[in-house]
Order: structure tokens, then C-alpha cells, then sequence
């Protein structure tokens, strides 16, 4: 089967930077790999719509992980477009009671405070249509494609990894400065697990959620260093 990508970059509030989503064009229709921030919706909207993406044809949004910047427009796109939204459980409280933090380590402060600073609006939690655990194929959605469970940076985050060798790894590792070991970890230890998995895959190319895309190799000789 044949596929078109796209990335669509957007800003995060509070000037936190910008988040990439993956749009990508099937011969049945269109799936959307995370879905950035509410505060760029009306932004994200007008991109998908330029590139033929319409309510008639977005079947599925993929998410990589529960936390607002990846999971912010969502509920929207499933209402407005009727795409069904696919994550992973161990994420699940995060999308439904709208806290990033319900199951992560991390100060006590920050993680009464996070709700406040970071939570969804009830109009932007949802519940997913899809659970995808390790190993799921996604070819029954036009997309040659399984999904990788890489935790670390949460407990249910996600990696799609293609048929051509290409990974949406979500926030597992970034590309601000050089491609790394995202800087914010939940598990230290088990994303150096989620790793050491990696490491056992043929993967070429690598699409963050933060960044531009960059090759595997050149990740594992900073990694390495």
C-alpha cells in the first residue's frame, strides 16, 4: 500500500516550543499521528484541510502518549471528524480525567500543581475507541505499520514503526539540539529499556514529537558517547 506523509508542526502554549503531528495519506484515507495543543486547533484544522483531510476521510488518530501537547485536539477531531482515536492503556487516566500526572513519579508540588497548569478541559478528555498494545498491526487501517510499546517518558507511550523502517517514536527521544534521550523522563531506567528494544529493530528514520526528523544511526553514536 502506498503512503504520502506529512508533518505539521505546531506551537505549545506558554512558549514551550512546538510539537509535531504526522499526517498520513493511505488508499483508504488519512490517519493522524498526535494532535498537538488546543491553542492551535483552529491552526491544525486549516493544515489538515489543506492536504485533502476532511471529516469524510480521517479514519484514525493515533496518539503516542496522554499528555495535552500530543492529545489536545483529539475529542475535537473525533466529534467534528468522526476519526476513531487509538492509544495506549497505561496512558488512559491521563486522556480521561485530563492530569499528565495520575501515574508518574515526580515532586509532590509539581504534581498538584500540574492538573492546573497542564490539565484538559472537559471538553478536551475523552476516551479512546482503539487500545494498541506492543506488536499491533495497523495494516487493517490502510497503514503498513505495527506499534512499538516504548515506555519511559510516561507508561503508555507508543512508537509506530513502518514497514519501511520508519519510527514516530513520540517523545521518547527528541531533536531540539541533536537527536537524544527526550529530557523529560518519567522512568529513567525503563526508557533506557525502551532503548535496548530499539536497538534490536531495523529503523532508519526517526520522527519525534519535538524536533526534526533525523536517522537511528546517527541518535546511537550520541547516545553512545
Amino acid at each position: 500500500m502506498s503512503m504520502e506523509l506529512n508533518a505539521i508542526t505546531l506551537n505549545m502554549p506558554f512558549k514551550l516550543g512546538q510539537v509535531n503531528c504526522y499526517l498520513i495519506k493511505t488508499e483508504t484515507g488519512f490517519i493522524l499521528i498526535d494532535t498537538g495543543a488546543s491553542n492551535k486547533r483552529e491552526e491544525l484544522e486549516i493544515e489538515l484541510r489543506n492536504r485533502g483531510c476532511n471529516p469524510e476521510n480521517l479514519n484514525l488518530i493515533i496518539l503516542t502518549h496522554g499528555d495535552f501537547d500530543h492529545t489536545g485536539n483529539a475529542q475535537y477531531l473525533h466529534e467534528k471528524f468522526g476519526a476513531k482515536i487509538a492509544m495506549h492503556r497505561d496512558d488512559l487516566k491521563m486522556a480521561e480525567q485530563g492530569d499528565m500526572f495520575w501515574n508518574r513519579k515526580g515532586n509532590f508540588f509539581i504534581k498538584k500543581l500540574a492538573p492546573f497548569l497542564f490539565g484538559f478541559g472537559k471538553s478536551e478528555r475523552f476516551k479512546p475507541d482503539l487500545y494498541l498494545d506492543d506488536g499491533h498491526d495497523l495494516s487493517e487501517h490502510g497503514f503498513n505499520a505495527i506499534i512499538i510499546h516504548i515506555p519511559g517518558h510516561s507508561k503508555g507511550s507508543i512508537g509506530i514503526l513502518t514497514t519501511e523502517d520508519d519510527l514516530f517514536c513520540g517523545d521518547l527521544l527528541e531533536n531540539s539540539k541533536k537527536p537524544s534521550l527526550n529530557s523529560l523522563m518519567d522512568d529513567n531506567a525503563t526508557a533506557e529499556k525502551s532503548i535496548e528494544k530499539l536497538k534490536n529493530l531495523e529503523i532508519k528514520t526517526v520522527y519525534p514529537g519535538h524536533g526534526e526528523l533525523f536517522t537511528m544511526d546517527l541518535f546511537m553514536k550520541n547516545y553512545q558517547k
